[in-house]
């Protein structure tokens, strides 16, 4: 037999889960943030269009009738540019290297001799230079060519005796003939007299190139003019000349 009655049964009712229910509360409370934020502004527009809107996360976006969003860009304060400084050039100056001083010349030690006008002169041969001292400090050398091989001028002490301006020479004086192979005839300046048989220092321009460095006269002692200037000018009659080291023997004239 069919049964034609009904028995109502009722639908069961939604259970909300732990998860379900959470985000069904965060939803309700994330709208009624939203509605009160939208009552602000809706209150105090002029405050809603200076005051920049925060986003939340998770909040989908809600367009506000009247609400200029402003975008804020964060500020930055720009870093002082940096100062590369320059390195200091290390190149150092060379230092110059002073000379060292010159060798002062040799001179020798003044010939032991009695002197009445405080002058003494020493000429050597192997330095063919002559040498003058006053009253025991050294004046000057000079350099000189004495005799040749032929005509070597003694060692000994000499003498200054009397001084001529200017002269002529004349081999005839001691004994060799002017027309001879060696004879001669000439012309000198500021010549002073060393010994009585004809022996000279006198000026002689003819032999420069060799004076200090060998022997070309006939026994004289051949000087530059300016040197023997100087000799004619301040040398006293009297004075001793000692020469040494030559070939020609010893003097023993005065």
């Amino acid at each position: 037999m069919r049964n034609r009655s009904y028995t109502k049964v009722k639908a069961p009712i939604p259970v909300l889960t732990t998860k379900r229910r959470a985000h069904h509360r965060s939803g309700r409370r994330l709208t009624g943030v939203a509605v009160g934020v939208l009552a602000v502004v809706l209150a105090f527009p002029s405050v809603a269009n200076a005051v920049p809107v925060t986003v939340i996360p998770g909040l989908p976006p809600v367009d506000i009738p009247g609400l200029t969003v402003q975008k804020t860009t964060p500020k930055t304060t720009p870093k002082p540019p940096t100062l590369t400084q320059t390195p200091k050039s290390t190149k150092t100056t060379p230092k110059t290297s002073t000379p060292p001083p010159a060798p002062k010349p040799w001179i020798p030690a003044i010939p032991n001799v009695q002197t009445s006008t405080g002058y003494v002169a020493l000429a050597i041969d192997s330095k063919h230079q002559i040498y003058w001292w006053r009253n025991g400090k050294f004046l000057r050398q000079m350099p000189i060519s004495m005799g040749s091989n032929k005509h070597p001028t003694p060692n000994g002490v000499y003498h200054t005796k009397e001084k001529y301006r200017d002269m002529y020479m004349d081999s005839s004086t001691y004994g060799v003939p002017i027309d001879s192979p060696e004879g001669y005839r000439t012309y000198v300046e500021y010549a002073t007299r060393m010994s009585w048989d004809g022996i000279f220092i006198h000026g002689a321009p003819w032999s420069e190139a060799q004076q200090g460095n060998s022997n070309v006269s006939h026994g004289c002692i051949n000087i530059t003019n300016a040197n023997a200037k100087w000799v004619y000018d301040n040398v006293p009659q009297g004075t001793p000349i000692v020469v040494r080291g030559t070939i020609g023997g010893q003097y023993t004239g005065d």
